[in-house]
């Protein structure tokens, strides 16, 4: 069984930043690839980025190139994903998931945590 817990939500003006942390808790040796996504009121979720167990890979949605940034320590077993010049339509609840493979599709993770809501005001 593999547990995620998500922090470090609020509410942000625009340009500022956030980071985000994913702490997971497994009873399991195996690996996880890493996923954040988003979902914004009347929207389905959708992709942000995503990082492989060994972070030596991720992936970026187009509209977060440049701007976020997702990384991990595994000693801590927490992902991260750093926001900067966050925009009002970042505005969503964040997910992380799990998955077994790294990829940029919700139907490819397997466990997720709760969420936290990002809130961007103009």
């Amino acid at each position: 069984q593999v547990q995620l817990v998500e922090s470090g939500g609020g509410l942000v003006q625009a340009g500022g930043s956030l980071r985000l942390s994913c702490t997971v808790s497994r009873r399991t040796s195996r690996t996880y690839a890493m996923g954040w996504f988003r979902q914004a009121p009347g929207k389905e979720r959708e992709f942000v980025a995503a990082i492989s167990w060994s972070g030596g890979s991720t992936r970026y949605a187009d509209s977060v190139k440049g701007r976020f940034t997702v990384s991990k320590d595994n000693a801590k077993n927490t992902v991260y994903l750093q926001m900067n010049s966050l925009k009002p339509e970042d505005t969503a609840v964040y997910y992380c998931a799990a998955g077994n493979v790294l990829g940029t599709y919700r139907r490819g993770y397997d466990y997720w945590g709760q969420g936290t809501q990002v809130t961007v005001s103009s």
